[in-house]
């Protein structure tokens, strides 16, 4: 049988060099080639945009968010009163991968200028602690240095302040959740604040809801008579998030604790890329399908063709399962020259696509990428090796299976049947 081990390789080659007449089966092999490639292009190029997508928000996330925050729950805090946030951070600053802390008072604002009004998110600081956490790339980040304890300062995001149409010095109304009581009934508790700066990050939640004060300011605006939200921490390796979180839970200080990561607070967008991605390998699948279909019409016009080849074959005492490997071997290559094809032109261009974007914007005088929208000013992409990889994966295993009825059919030729009409 060993005989025939070299002979299915080269049978196998010289089928794919079809003759003149048979320019309808090299057409559908080409087509299926072609196919096999434009499914793969499609996936890398778009699962790289949305990688590069992911990774470029996930940076800027890292420049404005604190990595961790903990702090004492609420039944905790009224059951040790003394517990201030210094003994917080004492008990962070054991963790070796905690760079820097900045304790917080967070809370739901309204803030009104005229008749307008906006809703805010707004954070009660140490600046100069709370800006060891930010990253130094945040336009405007010294304006924080303005917020004096006692002057009621604040410190918008750029998008909140143009709303509100205000200017550094103008003053604001702020309004707190919490009410005051009086003789004429429950009044929202108000307090006028002075704009002192306003800070720019390219997440546009943090331009059009954040606000910033100072911690003892924020003490007396809601009362908390001592009382901190939290700790604010900055880790060495924010995409380790998981363990580090872990240890701070497993530590001997960990009771009355609890802790959120940049990661969960940002939990619907990371789920919907990742909900977004596994969508588009079902799609990719299902492209490749297409392509393999012209695959298997492609190896059964061949069978049809070689009948009386593979008859005499047969007959030479080639076994069904080497007729079999032929077509099979035949049927891999096809998908092997696709997929690779797919792979290098795939991740061409997938790498100049910010130069093909930016040549049809100067060409149509259009903008793919608004910076207003999506706060970029051209396409990231991220190449990921094990995207590749599974791409590749999936490719080449449906492009197996696809041969494998084709090959069957060849395998179960009689050799009598097949010559009768010779």
């Amino acid at each position: 049988m060993n005989k025939f081990k070299s002979l299915e390789s080269w049978i196998a080659f010289r089928y794919l060099k079809t003759k003149k007449r048979d320019g309808l089966l090299s057409f559908i092999t080409l087509v299926s080639i072609i196919g096999i490639a434009l499914g793969i292009i499609t996936l890398i190029v778009v699962l790289s945009v949305m990688n590069g997508f992911q990774k470029d928000i996930r940076a800027k996330l890292y420049d404005i968010s604190a990595h961790i925050e903990i702090g004492y729950d609420s039944y905790y805090q009224q059951e040790n009163p003394d517990l201030g946030w210094e003994d917080l951070d004492a008990s962070a600053q054991k963790n070796k991968h905690v760079i820097a802390t900045s304790p917080f008072i967070r809370d739901q604002i309204l803030l009104a200028n005229g008749g307008t009004v906006q809703g805010a998110q707004v954070l009660g600081i140490y600046p100069d602690k709370e800006k060891s956490i930010i990253n130094q790339k945040v336009l405007n980040l010294s304006t924080l240095d303005e917020l004096k304890p006692g002057e009621f300062g604040i410190v918008l995001g750029q998008g909140i302040a143009r709303e509100l149409q205000l200017d550094i010095g103008d003053k604001v109304t702020v309004l707190s959740p919490e009410a005051n009581s009086s003789p004429v009934g429950i009044v929202p508790r108000l307090k006028q604040f002075k704009l002192v700066g306003t800070i720019y990050s390219d997440i546009p939640e943090i331009n059009k809801s954040y606000a910033y004060i100072h911690i003892t300011d924020a003490d007396i605006l809601f009362r908390k008579e001592g009382q901190f939200t939290g700790l604010r921490i900055k880790l060495d390796n924010p995409n380790d998030i998981d363990k580090i979180t872990a240890s701070f839970l497993n530590g001997s200080d960990s009771e009355g604790i609890w802790i959120t990561d940049w990661s969960s607070n940002n939990r619907v967008y990371f789920e919907s890329v990742a909900l977004e991605k596994k969508i588009m390998f079902i799609l990719m699948i299902l492209i490749s399908m297409v392509a393999c279909f012209n695959l298997i019409s492609s190896l059964v016009m061949t069978v049809n063709e070689k009948k009386s080849n593979i008859a005499i074959l047969r007959t030479l005492g080639m076994p069904p399962r080497n007729v079999m490997k032929i077509f099979i071997l035949q049927g891999t290559i096809i998908g092997l020259i696709g997929t690779l094809t797919g792979l290098i032109l795939g991740v061409l261009l997938t790498l100049n696509l910010s130069n093909l974007v930016a040549f049809y914007e100067k060409l149509s005088g259009t903008s793919v990428i608004s910076p207003q929208i999506y706060f970029l000013s051209e396409i990231p992409v991220d190449i990921q090796f094990g995207d590749l990889a599974i791409i590749t994966i999936i490719s080449l295993s449906l492009s197996f299976l696809a041969t494998l009825y084709p090959s069957y059919r060849a395998a179960c030729t009689k050799p009598a049947e097949a010559l009768r009409y010779e």
